[in-house]
């Protein structure tokens, strides 16, 4: 048992090791490049050199605006229950949420004007398959976080995949910090909040549970017996596996954001995530031959 466990310690500190490789690159001067199907939090950048990257904001979710598949009407979808933008009318209220993503894209642009910093390890944020995006921080030419900004202004929920900060700041602290944001924008009535049916908004989040559930279900029916790879599965597909439920396929979200899954040890670094829940899930897990160790 003591080896035992002292194996597993070591594949944990070596998965933590490799992370700790895995830095944030800071480009400075850099551009947007206008596009017409970026949003408030996704746009392409310019490097200084001269090479493009689509960044995909940390710890913030913008309303879509561009909906041409079935995969974004139903984020839309989400996304307008989540702030409670309610109607009678569906059509009415999703165009409203669509004007408030559209809004945000604006509002990107402006703040994006001059050139600003960002900050990525070039990890892979999935989109709709169009585009390859990298999770980034970005910083204006006025020193800040533009996350923060759209968040604060009411115009991005706090959501998503987040990381440690350049400076140090912890990943958590930055997520929590986005979340009083948010309630600080709810309360002023800010951005989208101004839309938001209070009396409807407990009822349509518990409908999207509701219906996210019902979904789950039949994929997991569907999917159990195939096995998948950590490092580009789907929130869904994590959460097929035996023992991972929401929270632990977020952080899995969050760490492979951070750096590369390479072996069924590397989800040791995972909180959450025991040597017992390692040994029921790894049947399902399969890593390409070029990646794994």
């Amino acid at each position: 048992m003591m080896r035992t466990t002292l194996a597993f310690t070591l594949f944990l500190l070596a998965g933590l090791a490799l992370r700790a490789d895995q830095t944030l690159q800071t480009f400075t001067g850099c551009t947007l490049v206008e596009a017409d199907w970026a949003d408030g939090d996704s746009f392409p950048v310019k490097l200084p050199d001269g090479k493009q990257v689509t960044a995909r904001l940390y710890g913030a979710d913008c309303i879509e605006w561009h909906v041409n598949d079935e995969s974004l009407a139903r984020r839309l979808r989400a996304q307008r229950r989540y702030f409670g933008i309610g109607s009678t009318d569906a059509t009415s209220s999703m165009k409203t949420a669509r004007d408030f993503g559209k809004q945000a894209s604006i509002r990107t642009r402006e703040l994006l004007a001059k050139p600003f910093t960002i900050h990525t390890s070039f990890a892979g944020a999935r989109g709709n398959g169009e585009k390859e995006r990298a999770y980034a921080f970005v910083t204006t030419a006025e020193g800040k976080d533009l996350a923060t900004i759209l968040v604060y202004e009411g115009l991005a929920r706090a959501f998503g995949v987040a990381r440690q900060l350049p400076d140090g700041t912890s990943g958590n602290e930055y997520r929590e910090t986005l979340a009083d944001l948010e309630l600080t924008a709810a309360a002023d009535r800010k951005g989208i909040w101004a839309a938001t049916d209070w009396p409807r908004l407990a009822a349509d989040r518990a409908e999207e549970r509701r219906e996210s559930a019902e979904l789950q279900t039949v994929f997991k029916d569907s999917q159990s017996t195939d096995a998948i790879d950590p490092n580009t599965a789907t929130a869904g597909e994590l959460e097929s596996l035996p023992g991972i439920g929401k929270k632990l396929a977020a952080r899995i979200l969050e760490a492979r954001a951070t750096a590369p899954i390479r072996s069924i040890n590397d989800l040791l670094a995972v909180k959450g995530i025991t040597p017992k829940l390692v040994e029921a899930i790894a049947p399902r897990i399969q890593f390409p031959e070029k990646t794994a160790l």
